[in-house]
Parts: C-alpha cells; sequence; structure tokens
C-alpha cells in the first residue's frame, strides 16, 4: 500500500503542477501497477479526462482488452457519477478511495435527455430498422 500512496501523491503533485483537480487513480493487476493517471480535462479540453477513466484506457491499453475484471482501482477521491459508470463498464473488480465526495457540491442540472418523437414516419422507419439490427447483432453474439 506504501508504493501506491507514494504514487499516487507524485499524482496528484503532478496535478496541481499543471493546474488540474488533484484527483488520482491507480489499477493494479496482479499485483502490479498497469496504469496510473490524475485530472487532465483542463488542459486537454476533454470532459471525460478524469484520472478513472484516462487509467482505464490505459489498463485497456496494457491488457489489449476492454475487461479489466481482474484489476483493483485506487483512487483519492470517490468517483463521480460518470466514472462510476465507466469502472462498472470496465468491470474493474474492486475500487478503494480515500476521501469520500462533498455531497454538498452542486451537479450541473441542465442537461436534458429526452426521446425522439417517433411519430414522423422517417423516424418511425429508423427505429424499426434500427431495432432489428440490434435485435439480431446480439442474437449473433450470444
Amino acid at each position: 500500500m506504501e508504493k501506491i500512496i507514494h504514487e499516487l501523491n507524485k499524482l496528484i503533485n503532478k496535478a496541481i503542477k499543471n493546474n488540474e483537480s488533484p484527483v488520482a487513480a491507480i489499477i493494479v493487476h496482479n499485483n502490479k501497477i498497469i496504469a496510473k493517471a490524475y485530472n487532465q480535462r483542463n488542459k486537454s479540453n476533454i470532459t471525460t479526462d478524469h484520472a478513472e477513466i484516462i487509467a482505464i484506457h490505459k489498463a485497456n491499453r496494457r491488457l489489449k482488452s476492454w475487461r479489466t475484471n481482474k484489476c483493483t482501482m485506487y483512487v483519492t477521491l470517490e468517483p463521480c457519477e460518470m466514472c462510476k459508470s465507466v469502472i462498472k463498464e470496465s468491470r474493474i473488480e474492486n475500487v478503494y478511495y480515500f476521501l469520500p465526495r462533498n455531497s454538498e457540491k452542486k451537479q450541473y442540472k441542465g442537461t436534458k435527455i429526452l426521446s425522439i418523437d417517433n411519430t414522423i414516419e422517417t423516424t418511425e422507419k429508423f427505429i424499426r430498422n434500427y431495432k432489428k439490427i440490434m435485435h439480431e447483432f446480439w442474437e449473433n453474439k450470444r
């Protein structure tokens, strides 16, 4: 654990130096660190450049697989909802965080996610075709 804490410390200091949120993540596989990252979205201007997601990308490349189910993640701050979803999708086995998220932190609530009105003929046709494509795709996978 000392090595992980030491690496996390280096990463959060690097984040601060680069004017980023001091959040860092490390992924371990077979007792070896295979990926490490810190938040970088201020520098990259990419919304998803959170430490957890960058670390998962690195682990995917290292393992040559999108599945990281035999891995453990250590992160300095409890992951946000976006990162929790990506972590679950990546199949990481365990996630340990050192500090819980501030429950009083304001979350952006302006985005509306809406279903397309399928009463328009072209939309209805697209939806029917897409349902068929999805059904056939998953039928062939299973």
